[in-house]
């Protein structure tokens, strides 16, 4: 019995060390490599079950003063612009710059509507700062920016058409709207009366408003204009491409004043006169509100995405409405 015991002594030593040698030689279990992670993107939902129609109508809304005492009839009070993003949120419409809109540049979530909204003449009540160098909060652009931080899926970008000295000629205005998404537009360099001048001064206006904008915000390209008081030069073509003292412009659309939604920009859209809707609470008569609650009545007329940005979704009763150059994205149901 003392030999068994003997030999049991150095059989269970010589087990255990075999064992600890293993512990260290083998990688832990929480060594070994995850394996990797796989993500998949949703496919858009069918078309025709959210009734997509994109060569449906956009609407493209013009403000100018957002002002507690509005003068003008295409005035809001902060509260009322307040209102009308609410609204817009709440009806499913998603911004997006004019130069996007024109180009056709819409990624948007099934389901939602594109809506442009553009400020004319560059005033103080749009864009301003504070005495510590924050954006005024009852501006329209502190609104837009306070706007999308409270709702996310909201993008809070805009169209200013500005004249040269924009907003009290602070410099730091064009620099924040670039720097925040916005889009920066011409609206001549002394709001001219455009059918009261002669072509060569014509083009000065809108080269010399370039030349302002690009001076102050160099990693910005003009794409569109809005003609002040919605009038054209005698030649047209002026408004959208010219030269003056050595220098061209050539702008993607010219946005007119007024008075209804805008075609889509895959269909029958003269980017030469693009209209707009006038937004000034019932002091206008076609204004937002009227537009806005014609396309809620009528949804089959309003641009709705489809949720993939590489087709265009539409019923095959509108197919004759595509513009030819967009063919190879068309998916009608």
């Amino acid at each position: 019995m003392a030999g068994g015991s003997n030999t049991m002594i150095r059989v269970v030593p010589a087990l255990l060390l075999a064992a600890a040698l293993t512990a260290c030689t083998a990688p832990a279990q929480s060594e070994q490599p995850a394996p990797p992670a796989t993500t998949t993107t949703p496919a858009p939902p069918n078309p025709a079950e959210i009734a997509a129609n994109e060569l449906g109508f956009v609407p493209v809304l013009m403000y100018h003063q957002i002002t507690p005492n509005p003068a003008g009839e295409y005035d809001q009070t902060p509260a009322e612009f307040r209102d009308e993003l609410e609204r817009l949120h709440r009806e499913g419409y998603r911004p997006v710059t004019a130069a996007q809109y024109v180009a056709g540049d819409l990624d948007l979530p099934a389901g939602t509507h594109p809506v442009v909204l553009t400020f004319d003449d560059s005033t103080g009540s749009q864009l301003s700062f504070t005495d510590t160098g924050e954006i005024a909060p009852d501006s329209a652009a502190g609104i837009l920016a306070e706007f999308g931080t409270r709702y996310p899926d909201f993008r809070p970008v805009a169209t200013f058409y500005v004249n040269n000295e924009p907003f009290g000629g602070d410099p730091r205005a064009l620099p924040w709207l670039a720097a925040h998404g916005h889009e920066i537009g011409a609206h001549t360099a002394g709001h001219a009366h455009l059918a009261s001048l002669d072509a060569d001064n014509v083009q000065r206006e809108l080269v010399q408003n370039v030349r302002a904008v690009t001076a102050a915000a160099p990693e910005v390209t003009v794409r569109t204009m809005a003609l002040p008081l919605g009038i054209h030069p005698r030649d047209h073509a002026l408004a959208a491409a010219g030269s003056w003292d050595g220098t061209s412009y050539a702008f993607d659309a010219v946005m007119l004043v007024g008075a209804n939604p805008a075609p889509a920009p895959y269909g029958a859209l003269d980017r030469g006169a693009v209209p707009r809707i006038r937004s000034g609470q019932g002091a206008v008569p076609f204004d937002s509100a009227y537009w806005l609650d014609w396309l809620a009545e009528n949804p089959d007329q309003r641009y709705t995405a489809d949720g993939d940005p590489t087709r265009i979704s539409f019923p095959s009763r509108l197919a004759a409405e595509l513009d030819p150059r967009w063919s190879d994205r068309a998916n009608p149901y």
